[in-house]
């Protein structure tokens, strides 16, 4: 049996589902153009996952956006419970206040566990934000902006991903990011 590969996997889901389901019709143009920094934590604590996301997000904030628009920040080892990583995710936003970048950058949030507040653990809905592994997600703002404005009618992704989803079912999610 082969170890597993956090950034491996995590490069398939977004392949397979984020682009190959169309769940984020702004994740292509990024990826095509290797845009998307993919950075694996050997952070264990809740601690060290902050303060390796205050050097990302200032690489991100410093770095041209043609060279790294978007980061992944994959973190296997810290915060699997979804409940501990909701909760962190205050402390993430925190951060990103006190960089004073607001309005600059932005943390998205991914987790193999993830589930909506308005709904059921096992509703195949939530896979809009199931990854492999607990994963940050930091954007630039500027990006979302112009992603958004050039989109025709960004209020139906949610909707259009929620079919989508449910047509393919649990069964077909696991299928189609399995090997």
């Amino acid at each position: 049996m082969t170890e597993p590969d956090p950034i491996a996997d995590t490069r398939r889901w977004l392949e397979r589902a984020v682009i190959g389901l169309n769940l984020c019709p702004f994740a292509k143009a990024v990826t095509v153009k290797d845009q998307v920094r993919f950075v694996l934590s050997d952070a264990t604590t809740p601690e060290a996952l902050l303060a390796q996301l205050g050097e990302e997000l200032v690489l991100l904030r410093d770095t041209d956006p043609e060279q790294i628009d978007t980061t992944l920040i994959v973190h296997p080892d810290v915060l699997r419970d979804f409940l501990d990583y909701n909760d962190f995710l205050g402390e993430a936003d925190a951060l990103v206040e006190a960089l004073e970048l607001e309005g600059i950058l932005q943390v998205a949030s991914f987790h193999p566990d993830y589930h909506f507040a308005d709904s059921d653990p096992d509703d195949v809905e939530n896979c809009t934000n199931r990854s492999p592994y607990p994963t940050l997600h930091l954007l630039r703002e500027d990006s979302v902006s112009k992603a958004v404005a050039a989109f025709p009618d960004p209020d139906v992704i949610v909707e259009r991903n929620i079919a989508t989803l449910r047509a393919l079912g649990a069964e077909g999610w696991r299928k189609l990011l399995a090997d």
